[in-house]
């Protein structure tokens, strides 16, 4: 075999592996439960939210919490377990969407784009980062309760993306931002980090309404909403997959995996279907959701 066959057969190989040993660690972690077969059987179906939300969430830019608060919210969760609950499965999906952006930029033929995106990485995620941990230091509280707060962010930005699809023309696209949109992106960012520490959304979705507002390239405006978010959620983990977190576990060991493969299916989603469709397809998913919440 040539040299070229056998390290292609060892990339290759590399993803299998990725997964055997994911596996492991999730069968591990199921074993540590008293009835095992129980659980998959009463849990399973969440690995689907999962999906879903993180497909969403990757091929959109906008956080997976949109599709997780209305569920979590029908199964009668508190407002604290359903914030906890969106953050953790989050960290899964949010972490594998990112990820899966950040190669796709790393080609070669894409390296202005990527240098615009570290660029706008380096304003935007210690700003969303200050943002969530402010509101969360300070414990600043939301203007109303989770479900009406959330219903009216799903609406304004149900609305906002419809917009951005219908009346943004897809021609003269750019990459890069100049000093003062930069400064507008971060002061955005810090405002979406509070926001986020709310409704465990926010900041990856007002960061790719404004960068589609000015024209940007929409991939890059949701690579780096995407790879925000993911940081941000990061960034308090420590808060909400804790012992002492209120992050409900039976529903993460399943939604945080299927989050993963959503998160990794999202990038193919974003790039080859019409970026349009599946948009509009989502703002009215999104408002209806919103106007749900207030109506039951």
């Amino acid at each position: 075999m040539s040299e070229h066959g056998k390290n292609s057969k060892a990339f290759n190989s590399k993803p299998l592996y990725l997964f055997l040993g994911l596996a492991s660690l999730w069968s591990i972690w199921v074993l540590q439960f008293s009835d095992p077969i129980e659980l998959i059987r009463d849990y399973l179906h969440y690995l689907f939210l999962g999906i879903t939300g993180a497909i969403f969430a990757n091929s959109t830019g906008a956080g997976g919490g949109v599709i997780f608060i209305p569920v979590f919210n029908s199964l009668n969760f508190t407002s604290e377990q359903s914030i906890s609950t969106s953050f953790a499965i989050q960290c899964f999906g949010m972490t594998a969407g990112a990820l899966t952006w950040w190669f796709h930029f790393n080609r070669d033929n894409l390296s202005p784009v990527r240098k615009a995106l570290i660029k706008q990485l380096s304003v935007t995620s210690p700003f969303a980062v200050a943002g969530i941990w402010t509101a969360q230091l300070l414990s600043f509280q939301p203007p109303s309760s989770l479900e009406f707060s959330f219903s009216i962010f799903s609406i304004v930005l149900g609305v906002a993306i419809l917009y951005s699809c219908l009346t943004l023309k897809q021609t003269n696209l750019r990459t890069s931002l100049n000093r003062s949109e930069l400064i507008q992106l971060s002061c955005i960012s810090f405002i979406g980090g509070i926001i986020t520490a709310w409704l465990s959304v926010g900041v990856g979705e007002i960061i790719v309404i404004y960068m589609l507002l000015k024209r940007c390239e929409p991939s890059l405006a949701i690579a780096l909403g995407v790879i925000v978010t993911a940081i941000t959620v990061w960034s308090v983990s420590p808060i909400h997959l804790s012992k002492h977190g209120d992050a409900y576990f039976n529903v993460l060991l399943f939604a945080g995996p299927g989050a993963v493969i959503g998160g990794v299916l999202a990038k193919k989603l974003a790039l080859y279907l019409p970026v349009k469709g599946l948009k509009v397809f989502f703002a009215g998913w999104i408002i209806l959701s919103g106007i749900a919440i207030l109506v039951i």
